[in-house]
């Protein structure tokens, strides 16, 4: 029942969203008929190009023969669509999902803007002067 209506509003919000913004790009996962499915990752922006983008981020990797952990950065490009173009900028955090293939190096959507430079930097001079 729960998740029910978990789908009902997330149904409702799309709606909401298409009814806002009006975008012509087909392969757009928010008002196109784009399908994500799968893994989802959060990453800083670091390249962007005219319709993809180009995000890094870190994960933790467990070597079983020196039982210890490493760091280790992954990139992946997503596809960005043309209403949230203006939006992203380098440095944002945003969240991408992973779709069909749509071409050699593009299996991710852009979703959402987590949170912009500006907000990035903000948390980390809080932090420095604790």
């Amino acid at each position: 029942m729960k998740e029910r209506k978990a789908k009902m509003q997330k149904q409702e919000e799309n709606k909401e969203r298409k009814e806002n913004v009006s975008c012509a790009d087909k392969q757009c996962p928010i008002h196109g008929s784009l399908k994500t499915r799968g893994r989802t990752f959060r990453g800083k922006v670091i390249k962007k190009f005219p319709r993809r983008v180009c995000i890094e981020f870190e994960r933790t990797i467990y070597i079983r023969k020196y039982e210890r952990y490493m760091k280790e950065r992954s990139r992946i490009h997503a596809r960005l669509p043309d209403c949230s173009k203006d939006a992203i900028k380098l440095g944002d955090y945003i969240e991408i999902r992973e779709c069909r293939p749509l071409s050699k190096i593009i299996h991710f959507a852009f979703i959402k803007k987590i949170r912009g430079e500006d907000e990035i930097n903000k948390t980390q001079e809080i932090k420095e002067k604790k």
